[in-house]
């Protein structure tokens, strides 16, 4: 939606679906399904050994605003670039096959080896403002749980921070509706769609000009919500179980 120039989500989804079915809905699942669990395990790789190494290397600390923790503000920018490296190329090909106007149409190795680098600048900042940003907030959500001023029933049974779908559901949605304009943006310029001449400021001016800075914002927080919720859920489980079997101390910056 965000790489059409019109129309709504509603009638995106039932002219995909009368078109092609259930499969179209997951036209371009395929370069997510093999870059998503490498990009999640970049970002929150990174960011970890971001953490460590500050704090191995004993780099000052500081605490803007009694609130913002600087190595948390740091770990959340590497976390971020470490995903961009993977999906540049994995966004450019599940983008052109999800916008793509004849089913059959194949993305030629020339367009790829010409294109693929489309919006990679404004994907580098998108992510940096993303992941940034849900580190933050889970940052401030673990200090607001301790506090009391969150429902008791989102948070862990010792307040120490929120559960696991409250924490990826929740973090993740605010996350991205910080970054969005950033994420229509990207989107355009990996489409093919638009003039690859027109860089991204222009893009952005001329997205806040029509007002589409939020275009398609509701069916991504939809998304967001099952999709990180539910991958939170399984990444606590996992890192939890094997942090005890391995008997290692946990470093995630979560």
């Amino acid at each position: 939606m965000q790489g059409m120039s019109s129309s709504s989500a509603t009638k995106v989804l039932f002219e995909l679906y009368g078109k092609e079915g259930i499969k179209g809905l997951y036209r371009g699942g395929l370069p997510l399904l093999i870059g998503g669990s490498v990009m999640r395990s970049a970002q929150f790789g990174v960011s970890a050994k971001t953490k460590e190494l500050l704090e191995a290397n004993k780099v000052p600390r500081y605490n803007f605003f009694n609130t913002l923790d600087s190595y948390v503000l740091l770990a959340g920018i590497a976390g971020g670039l470490g995903r961009a490296m993977v999906e540049i190329p994995t966004d450019f090909l599940k983008i052109r096959r999800q916008v793509a106007r004849d089913l059959k149409e194949h993305i030629s190795f020339h367009v790829i080896r010409r294109n693929f680098l489309d919006g990679s600048l404004v994907t580098f900042s998108r992510n940096t403002i993303l992941f940034t940003s849900f580190i933050i907030y889970i940052d401030l959500s673990k200090q607001m749980c301790s506090a009391g001023l969150v429902p008791s029933f989102l948070c862990t049974s010792d307040s120490s921070g929120l559960t696991p779908f409250a924490k990826g559901a929740i973090c993740a949605n605010l996350a991205w509706i910080t970054c969005w304009p950033f994420d229509v943006v990207k989107t355009q310029r990996q489409s093919g769609i638009y003039d690859t001449n027109t860089g991204s400021w222009n893009l952005l001016k001329e997205n806040i000009k029509a007002g589409n800075m939020f275009r398609g914002l509701l069916p991504g927080l939809i998304r967001s919500s099952i999709a990180n919720g539910t991958s939170m859920v399984v990444y606590e489980t996992v890192h939890s179980y094997l942090s005890n079997y391995f008997k290692v101390q946990r470093k995630d910056v979560l």
